[in-house]
């Protein structure tokens, strides 16, 4: 599916470490100076899912196929950034292509590593970027409201959308996000965020990138964001980016070792990638046979027939009906024809919204 996750934060704080990490690959430049990404780099990450490791035991198939999030490491932005200061123009345009935005915030003191503003402040740095967001709204914005004035001069009908709009300008010129835009449930809201996308309107969360010393427990830079995050009502993640770029290295078994001498049930990047999942409104229902057992991604509220179509359109197009077991009765009953035998299938048509865990057969005609 089109729906991505970008990675965003100042210069130096982390942002391609930790998409290296995710994507498992070195192919995002890592170096200790602003700019080194330039180039949005572009990765589909595998959702972690255990599930699909308990169906594949059951089923023993060739393969397993995860659902997948795509990442994007987008460049170091500056203050300015609106303006086109370190080419900002451009990467704040490669924001605008994406759903969620990982803010990588620096939680960490090393001498080593500059800082693009001099010093260590989270709270300074995420309203840089944050209002940077918001000016390159205002810039969008004004263009429409203008737009929209000349035409309602001979169309009166238009004469709404203007007022409604120099009224979420008002919002946005006292340094406020979208977000937080009191009349986002109108349908002149959606019309215009589906136009112009804005950047200050897309769900955040927060990376707080520390060193090993604070994974088990949060430092002062941590405490902050975290503050913050709770008054914005966003998620923060706890991370070293060093470390779970180490982690890349090892095979699995290794690394929950590494994990568990650290203290660590699970890796930052696996929090992110699950986080980042639920954020986009997604979820996963199975297929399981011998050829694979497979995690098929779909938007979560989806009906039958519309779930099936991203195995293939026909599936959607000649839809009749969906065998369904839940996760659990298939993991319980130890597979399909014993949960038949205990009655655990259901059969669903049109109207029936796919689960998170479902293990489906579809049946079709074409």
């Amino acid at each position: 599916m089109g729906l991505g996750v970008g990675i965003v934060g100042l210069p130096n704080i982390g942002k391609s470490t930790t998409f290296n990490a995710l994507t498992k690959a070195q192919n995002a430049e890592s170096a200790n100076y602003p700019f080194c990404t330039i180039e949005p780099n572009k990765a589909i990450v595998p959702v972690p899912d255990d599930r699909l490791n308990e169906l594949a035991k059951i089923v023993n198939p060739e393969r397993i196929q995860y659902s997948t999030v795509d990442f994007v490491d987008i460049a170091g932005l500056v203050k300015g950034a609106s303006t086109g200061e370190g080419l900002g123009n451009q990467f704040l345009s490669n924001i605008r292509e994406v759903e969620v935005i990982l803010h990588m915030v620096r939680c960490f003191e090393d001498d080593n590593i500059t800082h693009v503003e001099g010093k260590i402040d989270p709270l300074r740095d995420i309203e840089i970027i944050e209002s940077e967001l918001i000016f390159a709204d205002i810039q969008q914005l004004d263009k429409k409201v203008d737009k929209l004035f000349r035409t309602s001069k001979a169309d009166k009908s238009v004469r709404a959308a203007h007022e409604f709009s120099l009224e979420l300008k008002a919002h946005l010129d006292d340094i406020k996000p979208v977000s937080t835009f009191a009349k986002k449930d109108d349908p002149m809201f959606e019309e215009l965020d589906r136009e112009l996308r804005f950047l200050s309107n897309k769900e955040i969360i927060y990376g707080a990138n520390v060193d090993e010393d604070s994974l088990l427990q949060d430092n002062d830079f941590v405490t902050k964001v975290k503050a913050h995050a709770k008054e914005v009502g966003a998620e923060v993640i706890v991370l070293c980016a060093k470390i779970e770029e180490e982690l890349c290295g090892l095979e699995e078994e290794e690394a929950q070792e590494f994990l568990a001498d650290l203290g660590i049930e699970e890796s930052g990047l696996n929090k992110i990638i699950h986080t980042a999942f639920a954020k986009l409104n997604l979820i996963s229902y199975f297929t399981a046979g011998v050829m694979e057992v497979r995690a098929w991604t779909i938007s979560k509220g989806w009906k039958a027939p519309k779930s099936a179509s991203v195995i293939h359109n026909d599936f959607e197009k000649g839809f009749i009906r969906a065998e369904v077991i839940a996760y659990e009765d298939f993991v319980t009953c130890k597979g399909e024809n014993n949960a038949k035998d205990a009655g655990k299938m259901r059969l669903e048509g049109k109207d029936y919204i796919v689960n998170d865990g479902d293990v489906m057969h579809f049946r079709f005609n074409v």
